[in-house]
């Protein structure tokens, strides 16, 4: 069938208006909005016209987009829009706390007389346990199992509550553990490119075709952008309200085309390319927009460079990074598996909708452009604390010296040599102590996983070993890839290494790298070593990777290899032996490194379709442990008063069924002052729960041993742990206390100083409503909503900063705090802020606008006064919304029990 007889479309009653497409199959109608006849719709990025068929839909039933619809046409940038995707995606400790409020709703709704049933997602959810996995065992032929075992042990409430929700809410699929990192799962299975659905019509139930789209709750989800699905992470906040069925109010983006051209050098890896587009775009400054990749390089990207590059998305700042449907995305859908029938029903939609692109596609119209030759990468790592730290191979030894310098405040010394206890060797300064190969950022990309296992092999094969004080993991995203591994016949030689598989699931750069040997942590801590880490990972925040790890490097899996073998980050690995080999010949990174012909070779021998429909067929299976879990449906969770893991959220307490008239904010006092590119990490960590903090006091006063402590992150579905954990990464600097590092800040006009905590408790006896304030890109990172949870439980109404990253922005709108921007060129220094001042916000009364002003008056200690005009940072008119009724939840608990009044 040819595809013009398999595509029709009516045509348009008047110019502008949207039309019904009809897709022919065999044995099979698809209806669909079309958005070919609207005007300029050809010059638009592909990804506004997903939106533009959202709109359109939305108005063929019934809402009135029709502004909407014109201010994308006309590109106006910053324009109110809506936007219901069509499903959520989440992991366990997002998705969890999502859930925990969501059976905290239905509890309040219940207490105030409504019908608890009826709060249920209103859109497909699909959570997948992949965050609690913590590499307790490795280098072991048993490590996969053990690991498994633990994560079981210490999670099983959390397990248990998650398969509740399967059973409990309509709509719920969770993923039992081990399975795999959600964002491979999500471009290998779950993903579709193109979602169908069925709806009442004239002449009964009628199959309609449209974009696959969804928000999810980790800010890595643009990884799906890399298959032509438009999405992108959102706070745990904003999806709840997405689950029950309301829109994503969003400001239309700027989109930047990125032009691809060429292709790589042999040598170079996809990581290498991913980690050079990170810079560049955290330099160029994509905070909040989409980018859309055209031009001829998108040839040489295979769907594992794209999903990549998409994945890296939240690291440079921007929305959604967006591949166009094309061959390579239909070769991708076929080599995973998908079935032939939605392969062509991909293919017919997209070139109906104009969302298809080839070589004779025109470039659309972007309101800016970057290019790059892929011929300019070089071989790289990032590092030692953000992934825009770029740094080429050979220039790592040199800016090792100067990164140690800067963190360790004193020279590096080479001969400088300390003992570990009972070895017969010592560490020394750059020391690599963890090598991981982990993360779905690089685990789902083929080249770079046959790369890896080709330089196992080759490294074996000369004699080569790795360091003994590296701790080795290998960690991949899915079972598919363990599978490719064995049957590339690669696997032998990474287990040789101390590379066996460690479990499926997100681990190193989630901070789930597991404890380090004892020995080695006590020569790194007694002896000021500065250890360092090499992970195949997407993130390297301070205080995140370890917390003896004070320096972590991202690089691509082959280069974790390499790193294991020299064991330190003072060899240049591109100039000097890696070690002597069996024939007591010096080996280099040349002897070992494979060819591009090489790794094409193992890639087309060990993946085919087969082994991803074969190991993708018990995704919802967990076996016997999860059978065993407890999960019966009902309306409503039993919640135990004893437990440290889940408690019933407290964002209900208290509310009034209206919400309360906008008044001023008067003598605020800043709770922290921060600097630039302040991460969720630094506002809620996500790693170790370390003695001293008030979370381990906390949990130590109920009775949880150190052991049992697990970690920050699988804690969150316990607010009185969580909001202890707020402002308590060891790595934060409060600028109110200089000199220190950790969670302290001055309590005033007292002007002790004392935990961040027990000072926000202070305050909150004493009526006092504080504020946060900050530098650029406050809130970079993760999609954490308890960064924002956790400040708002803590008394702060406002946040202050120089700039926001988008999804922090929205989860402070979505917890009821109100976010502020200075002007261009004013800064907490400018102002000479020192942290005794107090802030008032006097004209809040008098009405708020999207995007407005307001003025706040700094008040010094010295009794001085300054004026000083803040953005305000609602960006839509949803935004007022939720922020005028204290959040996202009164909100919506507001509209269930006020239904029927």
């Amino acid at each position: 069938m040819s595809f013009e007889s398999a595509v029709s479309a009516t045509p348009p009653a008047e110019a502008g208006q949207s039309t019904i497409g009809q897709i022919s199959l065999p044995g099979r109608e698809l209806k669909y909005v079309a958005i070919a006849g609207m005007p300029g719709v050809e010059q638009l990025p592909f990804s506004l016209r997903v939106l533009l068929e959202n709109l359109l839909r939305q108005s063929m039933r019934g809402a009135d987009t029709q502004q909407e619809v014109a201010a994308l046409l006309q590109r106006r940038v910053g324009a109110g829009i809506t936007f219901y995707p069509v499903r959520v995606f989440g992991q366990d400790i997002l998705g969890k706390v999502m859930l925990v409020d969501l059976a905290g709703l239905r509890d309040a709704v219940a207490e105030a007389g409504g019908n608890p049933s009826e709060v249920s997602p209103k859109v497909p959810v699909d959570v997948i346990i992949d965050h609690s996995l913590q590499v307790d065992k490795w280098a072991s032929a048993d490590a996969a199992r053990v690991n498994l075992e633990r994560e079981y042990e210490r999670n099983g409430e959390r397990f248990a509550f998650l398969r509740w929700c399967s059973e409990s809410f309509e709509g719920v699929r969770v993923v039992p553990p081990g399975k795999g990192i959600m964002h491979q799962i999500h471009i290998e299975h779950i993903a579709r490119t193109v979602w169908t659905e069925w709806r009442e019509g004239a002449c009964g139930r009628e199959e309609w075709a449209l974009p696959d789209t969804c928000v999810g709750t980790d800010s890595h989800t643009p990884m799906v952008n890399g298959l032509g699905v438009l999405g992108w992470g959102v706070g745990g906040i904003e999806a709840e309200a997405v689950m029950l069925g309301k829109p994503i109010g969003m400001a239309l983006p700027e989109v930047i085309g990125f032009e691809v051209k060429g292709r790589l050098r042999e040598g170079v890896l996809p990581t290498d390319l991913v980690l050079a587009i990170t810079e560049r775009m955290r330099r160029l400054g994509v905070v909040g927009k989409f980018v859309e990749f055209y031009g001829p390089g998108l040839e040489a990207l295979s769907l594992g460079d794209r999903g990549m590059i998409a994945n890296m998305a939240p690291e440079y700042g921007a929305t959604a990074v967006y591949f166009p449907v094309d061959a390579t995305t239909l070769d991708y859908l076929r080599m995973t598996g998908r079935d032939e029938e939605h392969i062509a029903l991909v293919e017919a939609y997209a070139r109906a909708q104009m969302l298809w692109r080839d070589a004779s596609t025109p470039t659309p119209l972007f309101d800016a452009t970057v290019s790059l030759d892929l011929d300019q990468i070089r071989p790289c790592l990032a590092g030692p604390r953000n992934p825009e730290d770029h740094l080429e191979l050979g220039a790592v030894p040199t800016a090792f010296r100067q990164h140690h310098q800067e963190i360790a405040g004193r020279a590096l010394d080479h001969e400088r040599v300390v003992p570990v206890h009972g070895k017969p060797w010592g560490l020394r300064d750059g020391a690599v102590v963890i090598a991981a190969i982990t993360s779905c950022t690089n685990t789902a990309n083929p080249v770079n996983m046959m790369a890896a296992g080709l330089v196992a092999s080759k490294a074996v094969q000369k004699g080569l070993r790795t360091q003994p004080w590296v701790k080795t993991s290998l960690v991949p995203g899915s079972h598919v890839t363990a599978a490719v591994l064995e049957k590339a016949g690669l696997q032998p030689a990474l287990d040789r290494l101390g590379f066996q598989i460690a479990g499926f699931g997100c681990t190193t750069c989630n901070g789930g790298s597991g404890p380090l040997p004892e020995p080695i942590v006590e020569a790194i801590e007694s002896h000021k070593l500065l250890a360092t880490a090499v992970l195949s990972g997407n993130r390297n925040f301070e205080g995140r990777i370890h917390p003896n790890v004070r320096a972590a490097y991202l690089g691509s899996p082959a280069l974790v290899v390499v790193y294991a073998l020299t064991g330190l980050l003072t060899v240049d690995v591109t100039r000097d032996s890696l070690g002597t080999g069996t024939d007591g010949q010096p080996v280099y990174l040349k002897d070992i490194w494979p060819t591009a012909q090489e790794i094409r070779d193992a890639v087309a021998t060990a993946y085919a379709p087969e082994l991803f429909r074969d190991k993708y067929a018990d995704l919802f299976d967990g076996g016997a442990p999860w059978q065993a879990l407890e999960g019966r449906r009902s309306d409503r969770f039993a919640w135990r008063d004893a437990s440290t893991y889940l408690r019933r959220p407290p964002y209900f307490e208290g509310l009034a069924r209206e919400a309360a008239p906008v008044s001023d904010i008067v003598g605020m006092r800043p709770l922290v002052i921060l600097g630039d590119s302040v991460t969720t990490d630094h506002i809620s960590p996500s790693g170790a729960i370390s003695l001293g903090t008030p979370a381990a006091d906390y949990l130590l006063s109920h009775g949880v041993q150190r052991q049992d402590f697990n970690n920050y992150t699988t804690r969150r579905g316990h607010h009185e742990v969580a909001v202890r954990a707020t402002f308590a990464n060891i790595r934060l600097r409060n600028r109110m206390v200089p000199g220190v590092e950790g969670g302290y800040t001055l309590l005033l006009p007292d002007r002790k100083q004392m935990r961040i905590y027990e000072a926000a408790q202070q305050y909150l006896a004493r009526g006092v409503p504080l504020a946060v304030i900050a530098g650029r890109n406050y809130g970079c990172g993760s999609s954490r909503d308890w960064a924002a949870k956790g400040v708002a439980l803590l008394g702060v109404k406002a946040v202050i900063a120089e700039g926001f990253e988008r999804i922090h922005r929205t989860n402070l709108v979505g917890m009821g705090v109100l976010p502020l921007q200075f002007e261009a060129g004013t800064t907490a220094e400018s102002l000479g802020l020192d942290g005794q001042e107090s802030i008032d916000l006097p004209s809040l009364a008098k009405g708020i606008r999207v995007a407005g002003t307001v003025e706040a008056i700094f008040r010094h200690a010295d009794g001085s006064s300054r004026v000083v005009p803040l953005r305000v940072r609602l960006d839509t008119e949803e935004d007022v919304q939720y922020w005028r009724h204290g959040g996202i939840l009164p909100f919506v608990w507001r509209e269930h029990v006020n239904t029927d009044r």
